[in-house]
């Protein structure tokens, strides 16, 4: 399985498949990482977190945590 977290910097992804449950998979479909969406990582903290995506057109920050969370093709 391909999380988010395994996708490099400048490559882009399809979400398959969220896990995780109750508010916190609400709160990721609420910033729009919902099933078919594209997701584009622009950048990586130096530290490793945040990563940085563009989703719909609009730039995103997302925790590593919430990444794994996040299933794509």
């Amino acid at each position: 399985m391909k999380t988010l977290r395994d996708v490099k910097i400048g490559q882009t992804a399809v979400i398959k498949r969220l896990h995780g449950e109750g508010a916190l998979k609400r709160r990721i479909m609420d910033m729009g990482l919902t099933k078919g969406t594209e997701v584009y990582v622009r950048k990586v903290a130096p530290l490793g977190d945040p990563l940085e995506l563009t989703v719909r057109g609009y730039e995103l920050s997302v925790r590593k945590a919430d990444a794994e969370l996040i299933e794509v093709e």
